[in-house]
């Protein structure tokens, strides 16, 4: 199972580096960036797009991490007997 979702995430990987590498091809207007009121420097199309493709990589390497900790903790809590919660042993 391990190597089919190996071999998904490198055909991701190579589609995206195809798609950058046709997109450098055909776009190479200068476009600035606009966020809020601040305003980038002329860069090409195809940076922009490289760029934000590399720090969703780098982000996304970074958290998924943190995703199997919060897994691993959620199960964790699921580890109690049924004999710690049972109210049959009320005493009169």
């Amino acid at each position: 199972m391990k190597t089919i979702a190996n071999l998904i995430a490198a055909l991701i990987v190579a589609t995206w580096v195809t798609a950058i590498a046709i997109l450098s091809l055909k776009n190479v207007t200068p476009i600035s960036l606009k966020f809020f009121t601040f305003t980038s420097i002329q860069i090409p199309f195809f940076l922009a797009i490289a760029f934000s493709v590399g720090v969703g990589i780098v982000l996304m390497a970074l958290i998924q991490p943190l995703w199997s900790l919060a897994g691993a903790k959620r199960n964790s809590d699921d580890d109690f007997d049924e004999d710690d919660f049972s109210f049959n042993d009320v005493r009169k």
